[in-house]
């Protein structure tokens, strides 16, 4: 007899079954990714405060960080910026040595999740180069900020491993920690917001 497959889809809160290994835009909500990502810690939880710093948190201060740099860039590219993490919503955030030492089938499965996202929301599946740079550069500066106001990290110890950020682009940003409902709000409202903007 051949073994039993192994199970590979989620039940989402939404009633949608979502298959890892083959999603597919259909299972994909919104409701399901802020709700998942307001529960998902940053830094495997490691941050000050009473609340723990969640993917959705930073995933608004990316796309804010992101308009700083590229303020003229086309609200699809802000959507983007805003869901960079969004595949975090299942299979959760692990930090750069846990994905180093996970190897490939991480990134696979995030390229995988990440279209079927993308498509979702009007977005094309791969983001252009250009684009991923920036939206990189602005990741960048976000674990910048996390790791000096939140995660312990000295100002030196933050530049060696994510580079000195723009004064112009860092001044007048700090870490917000609020309850894991009022974030997954702040998500919904701001995706709302762009699609509403995309038309």
């Amino acid at each position: 007899m051949p073994p039993k497959p192994l199970r590979a889809w989620q039940r989402m809160l939404s009633g949608r079954r979502l298959d890892l290994l083959d999603p597919t835009p259909f299972d994909i909500e919104i409701d399901d990714i802020a709700h998942g990502l307001a529960f998902v810690a940053r830094w495997n939880g490691q941050t000050v405060g009473d609340y723990a710093y969640s993917v959705a948190e930073h995933s608004l201060l990316v796309e804010e960080i992101f308009v700083k740099i590229d303020p003229n860039a086309p609200v699809k590219w802000r959507l983007a910026a805003l869901l960079h993490d969004a595949p975090e919503y299942v299979i959760g955030d692990m930090i750069s040595p846990v994905k180093a030492a996970v190897g490939p089938g991480y990134k696979a499965l995030d390229d995988r999740l990440t279209a079927a996202i993308h498509l979702r929301f009007g977005l094309p599946a791969a983001t252009p180069v250009a684009v991923k740079k920036r939206i990189k550069r602005a990741d960048k500066i976000s674990a910048w900020l996390e790791a000096t106001q939140i995660a312990g990290f000295t100002v030196s110890e933050a530049n060696k491993f994510f580079g000195r950020p723009p004064p112009e682009v860092v001044k007048g940003l700090s870490i917000r920690l609020r309850p894991p409902t009022e974030v997954r709000k702040g998500y919904t409202d701001r995706h709302a917001a762009l699609m509403r903007e995309m038309g």
